[in-house]
């Protein structure tokens, strides 16, 4: 099943607080394209309802605004669909194992692609080990580790909760 919709993003309705489709600049506060090229978006998720979804459709607009997409190759639509699987893994961990998600942050230049979401949880998620592919739930950290080129967590000094990132390769 592709995680590509047929349709341009932007068809589910108005998007909550903080998110924007339009403008890089008013999503992440930060302009368009820093040195080297990288763009940046973030959204506010904290209070955000069906968190997993509105994750998926800001990424996918920024891969629209990137020019991931529409992926003109089976690799580039690969690729493409490989952040949107990171992004609800990391999300929906963040669902079930912290507080909820606080913000998705993504940042892209022309050789890698960077999720990371913050979250108040103190947990520190790895993959499941051994890894059970027969059983249900306990993939996500194994999905994370098998797709992207790294991953990990940071956490502030003295700040409670951590933020998740994962590093993918842009397409070819």
């Amino acid at each position: 099943m592709s995680t590509t919709r047929p349709y341009p993003p932007g068809d589910r309705g108005p998007e909550p607080s903080g998110a924007s489709g339009a403008s890089e600049a008013a999503a992440s506060g930060m302009p368009p394209a820093s040195s080297g090229g990288r763009r940046v978006r973030r959204v506010r998720l904290e209070g955000e309802s069906g968190v997993v979804p509105l994750a998926r459709d800001f990424t996918r607009q920024a891969l629209y605004a990137w020019g991931w997409l529409p992926a003109a190759t089976a690799d580039r639509r690969a690729a493409a669909e490989d952040v949107l699987l990171v992004v609800s893994e990391l999300v929906t961990n963040a669902c079930l194992h912290a507080e909820g998600p606080d913000e998705l942050f993504l940042a892209c230049d022309n050789k890698v692609i960077r999720v990371e979401v913050s979250d108040r949880g103190s947990g520190q998620p790895a993959p499941r080990t051994p890894h059970r592919a027969g059983r249900p739930g306990g993939h996500g950290m194994f999905i994370v580790q098998r797709l992207c080129l790294d991953w990990g967590v940071v956490r502030a000094p003295g700040a409670a909760g951590k933020t998740v990132w994962a590093e993918l390769g842009a397409p070819a």
